[in-house]
């Protein structure tokens, strides 16, 4: 089988201020991690600081999760710094979330250079929950945010005052996103919902993940010349 590579994006941030320990939402890489490695695709993991990635929500009760944390247990100790990423490898890049993504991601240039490039070379970019605060600065070759006039989705403002973070975070995701021309569609407080535009693919929460995984796989199904990862 011909499989496709697929980078996830991981936060390397541990405090969400003052209120606590966070890191990655342990199910929203898990889940879309199944959606994808069921379809034969191959997953490399990538964080700002690069290594042990910290974890937020761990719970193997969940029999996905549980699969994702025997299978790559090791490799979220050893995940590559952006430096070492080479962005020609991969046809897709997927943001995971979890709080600590809206202290370390959105000013990451680097980050934001590997995303762009793979976008403008015919590749996929998605999101979830959190994740999008890695999207909110990105901008093209052009000049102008890829998030601009587009279809897209994240944890929202109400989910935000809900968990009662509001005046945690940094900046509220849903506002900044549409300050930089997001076209934002959101469902009610913690109901699924994804959002696909063209190449960009973005969910509200961590219910959403999965479904974000199958929307990054229909989606390479139907991107040409995308890089091929090799036979598995």
């Amino acid at each position: 089988m011909i499989y496709i590579r697929i980078l996830f994006v991981l936060t390397s941030h541990d405090k969400k201020g003052d209120a606590g320990d966070t890191g990655f939402h342990f199910a929203e890489a898990a889940h879309p991690w199944k959606a994808l490695t069921e379809k034969g695709h191959e997953v490399d993991y990538v964080s700002p600081k690069g290594g042990k990635a910290p974890i937020d929500a761990f719970d193997l009760d969940d029999e996905i999760n549980k699969e994702f944390w025997e299978s790559e247990e090791e490799r979220l100790s050893n995940t590559m710094t952006p430096t070492e990423v080479d962005p020609e490898a991969y046809a897709a890049i997927h943001f995971v979330g979890g709080h600590g993504t809206m202290w370390d991601l959105p000013n990451n240039e680097e980050l934001q250079a590997v995303t762009r490039r793979i976008y403008e070379k015919g590749g996929i970019v998605a999101a979830v929950c959190h994740g999008p605060a890695g999207l909110v600065n990105v901008k093209l070759t052009n000049g102008n945010y890829l998030v601009d006039g587009k279809r897209v989705n994240s944890f929202t403002d109400d989910e935000e005052r809900k968990v009662e973070l509001e005046n945690v975070v940094p900046f509220l995701l849903e506002t900044k996103l549409k300050e930089h021309g997001a076209q934002f569609e959101k469902a009610d407080v913690f109901e699924k919902k994804v959002v696909v535009d063209d190449r960009l693919i973005t969910g509200q929460n961590p219910m959403s993940a999965y479904g974000v995984g199958v929307e990054i796989a229909k989606l390479l199904e139907s991107v040409k010349d995308v890089p091929q990862g090799g036979e598995q």
